[in-house]
């Protein structure tokens, strides 16, 4: 498909003098709106103003400059139907051959504090989706450019035969048709305001990374980023070494970051399919990931980990004994940086966000032909909206009550958490039966050397019978914390009172699923 004929009209002004250079290098007429064309002329290239075409300047402060039949019909109009050219010939209107539009950051303007609702409706682009979506209509006859990434690829073809193939035009219009669209998402998602279940729910998303493969090899993937998220899980996140984060990386990942930013540092996670099997607070990064480790040291080969204090050349050589699939900490000591490169398989994360990691307000969980939509289940719980329901509780006890509650959220349910000492000794994760996932965790302490005795409990629902409960006490379990809220709240009480032992309910559940 031969270009005669352009007209550009864009915010973003990147690449945009070369681009219409070259352009016109081909042979091409330029057409431009007023600011577009500003720079054409400062470039010196020739261009004819849109007010020429239409015999109309900009109205409404410039709400009102493309929207004319000079524009549209030239970009609408079929090359290859006979009325559709009677029609431009009886109106004096030349076809437009090639659209070159990007659009107002309206993203970005609802982004900035304190914008008001006129500033950001004034960022709402009418005339520019109006022409990219002619274009990519009649993308079989225009070519439809939407971003400055896409114009050396044009000027290629053009340069190379003087034509822009279907295949291209075709992978055009479909950017064009996705951009328009997200742009209106984002218009949605800004006038629905704080709805968290909004009527019809648009979000967008922005391919950020392909993937080797998803959690199997025979699965194609890819890594999205939600457009108008202020950060996301690698934003910020410079990869030091290591091979590209896959599918099931970037899903522990995000397990790992969720869960250490709710801890009071320094602070390790260590997770395995997507759930901690390590965690611990100490005083040093050293300290709490030789916990974290020691925690169940099984579970935790090939495993990720993530750290909310810098790697010291210490920590660094002890992370390099260890076979570990991803590290993430902000910031790493130039010799453990040294110490880890003797591990390359090891991808090695810098975190510069420094745990300021956006979290969005709503769950998503694809089911059959559809999404469920939740909000997020965030912490942590206050302790002064929680009840001492038998037994007494000093200090330290309520400091691993409430780690152990902490990490429990971030474990597959049914969840059972042991802790002492501000570590996990025991996980007991995605039981049917809440029982067993009792037995497990005592079980997980036993085999790698950690006594119960004097141990905290978490479940993150209620205890339906005492036999859960009773497992952890005939063990050496000497406080459990717990949602409370069962028919038989009662017996549990009693069976834990019985045992000389202290009950916490915080009368909130944390499935997670």
């Amino acid at each position: 498909m031969t270009v005669r004929r352009a007209l550009l009209s864009t915010y973003d002004k990147r690449g945009l003098p070369e681009f219409a250079g070259g352009l016109v290098s081909c042979g091409v007429e330029l057409l431009a709106s007023g600011g577009t064309a500003g720079v054409m002329r400062e470039a010196g290239l020739p261009v004819t103003p849109l007010e020429e075409l239409t015999g109309f300047s900009e109205m409404l402060g410039h709400r009102v400059v493309t929207l004319h039949p000079a524009v549209h019909g030239g970009i609408l109009a079929r090359r290859d139907v006979p009325d559709d050219l009677a029609d431009l010939e009886r109106h004096g209107i030349a076809p437009i051959d090639l659209v070159c539009v990007n659009l107002y950051p309206f993203q970005e303007t609802v982004s900035r504090p304190g914008v008001t609702w006129q500033e950001a409706v004034e960022q709402i682009d009418v005339g520019g989706p109006a022409m990219l979506r002619a274009a990519a209509k009649n993308h079989a006859h225009v070519v439809p450019v939407c971003r400055p990434d896409d114009y050396g690829t044009v000027l290629d073809e053009l340069r190379a035969s003087g034509a822009v193939t279907e295949e291209t035009r075709r992978a055009l219009a479909l950017r064009a048709f996705a951009a328009t669209a997200a742009y209106d998402a984002a218009v949605a998602a800004w006038l629905s305001g704080d709805d968290p279940l909004p009527e019809v729910l648009v979000p967008a998303y922005e391919r950020a990374a392909t993937l080797a493969y998803g959690e199997n090899p025979h699965q194609r993937a890819a890594y999205y980023v939600e457009r108008g998220s202020r950060t996301h899980l690698l934003s910020r996140v410079d990869q030091v070494q290591g091979k590209p984060l896959s599918f099931n990386n970037l899903n522990d990942l995000s397990a790992a970051r969720e869960l250490v930013r709710e801890l009071d540092g320094p602070a390790c996670v260590i997770v395995k399919h997507a759930n901690p099997c390590g965690v611990a607070v100490a005083r040093t990064a050293e300290d709490a990931y030789r916990k974290a480790l020691a925690a169940d040291p099984v579970s935790a080969y090939g495993g990720v980990v993530v750290l909310d204090t810098a790697v010291s050349a210490a920590l660094g050589e002890m992370l390099a004994d260890q076979f570990v699939e991803v590290l993430l900490a902000p910031g790493y000591d130039e010799q453990a940086i040294e110490a880890l490169s003797r591990k390359q398989s090891t991808r090695v994360l810098n975190d510069l966000e420094r745990r300021r990691l956006d979290v969005s307000p709503r769950d998503l969980r694809r089911v059959v032909g559809g999404l469920l939509v939740q909000d997020r289940d965030l912490g942590p719980d206050p302790r002064d909206e929680m009840t001492v329901v038998c037994g007494e509780v000093d200090d330290d006890t309520w400091r691993d009550l409430l780690f152990a509650w902490t990490v429990v959220k971030h474990v597959t349910s049914n969840a059972i958490v042991l802790a002492a000492g501000g570590t996990t000794i025991g996980v007991g994760a995605g039981q049917m039966s809440r029982v067993d996932a009792v037995r497990i965790a005592l079980d997980k302490a036993r085999e790698h050397g950690h006594d119960p005795a004097g141990a905290v409990l978490a479940s993150d629902a209620f205890f339906p019978f005492a036999d859960g409960p009773s497992l952890a006490l005939d063990a050496g379990v000497t406080a459990i914390v717990q949602p409370g809220g069962s028919k038989r709240d009662d017996e549990v009480v009693a069976a834990v009172r019985d045992a000389g032992a202290a009950m916490v309910f915080t009368h909130r559940r944390h499935f997670r699923h």
